[in-house]
């Protein structure tokens, strides 16, 4: 009995971008239809999904979870037969990868704000005390991990680690950052600079999936970052979180802090995270070959 031949190259690529492409827009389809579902079934449901208050995040992060993990399930778990371990889920400690990762990123923001206070930015005393900042710190970082987690399902999860079998980690990296990037193209203020800050964050996480801390750690350093920049009063992604007892001023330096955008807009969020992925790059070393 003669063996089949092996599949080419350009055969397999071209299957595992199907499935990316299926894997994404199915996401996007599933989206809709739970808002068109909540829309025509629940009072006020719309409304609510439209505005950026706290039940409005909430509800738009948690839709995001269920669609995405929903389609991570049929494309990667039914029709792909990809496990929780390929899928960087299944890992010898998540709540540490969790911890580490978020400490991680949480540093990164730190350090681009201290760098936007050197380049003109200032925090100023706003009402409030530090039991109402303690508060609202932690209700923002719950506020924020849904969606956190979405976009880890969205990008790093299925796409990632299927390309990353396919064209090789690095490539794997650049196509789903570019496509992260591009995802927030009609944030609010977003400009070119935030969005190549955004795809080069994306790298980040991309290098954090591949410790082994995995999906864990790529979620908790997402949401590490977020909650960090929002803690400290600045604008994540172009969107404001009102925090009490400090009211952070960008300054007039934009191209430098970000502005309304939050640091993410400026070169602030270039440095340190470009130091942290040439960092992850090396660590990592012959894994990423």
């Amino acid at each position: 009995m003669i063996a089949a031949p092996p599949p080419r190259p350009w055969l397999v690529h071209a299957r595992a971008a199907g499935w990316v492409v299926a894997f994404l827009v199915g996401s996007g389809a599933l989206v809709a239809a739970l808002v068109y579902a909540g829309a025509h079934l629940v009072p006020g449901f719309a409304g609510r999904l439209a505005t950026n208050d706290a039940p409005g995040l909430l509800l738009q992060g948690g839709l995001e979870v269920v669609a995405f993990g929903a389609m991570t399930l049929l494309v990667g778990g039914l029709a792909l037969h990809l496990t929780a371990a390929d899928l960087r889920w299944r890992v010898p400690a998540p709540a540490r990868g969790f911890g580490a990762g978020f400490a991680a990123a949480a540093s990164l923001a730190i350090a681009a704000m201290l760098v936007a206070v050197a380049g003109g930015a200032r925090w100023r005393p706003d009402a409030g005390g530090l039991a109402d900042w303690v508060g609202a710190a932690a209700g923002t970082a719950v506020l924020l991990a849904p969606a956190a987690l979405a976009e880890e399902l969205l990008l790093r999860g299925v796409p990632l680690q299927l390309l990353a079998r396919t064209l090789g980690r690095p490539t794997a990296i650049v196509l789903c950052s570019l496509v992260f990037g591009l995802l927030h193209a009609r944030n609010p203020g977003v400009t070119s600079l935030a969005l190549g800050n955004i795809a080069l964050a994306g790298v980040f996480l991309s290098l954090v999936c591949f410790t082994p801390g995995g999906m864990w750690a790529a979620w908790g350093a997402h949401l590490g970052w977020n909650a960090t920049l929002a803690a400290l009063d600045a604008p994540v992604s172009g969107l404001p979180l009102r925090i009490p007892a400090i009211d952070f001023d960008p300054g007039s330096r934009d191209w430098l802090t970000g502005g309304a955008f939050g640091p993410e807009g400026g070169l602030t969020a270039t440095v340190v995270l470009l130091a942290a992925c040439l960092l992850l790059g090396r660590r990592a070393g012959k894994d990423l070959a």
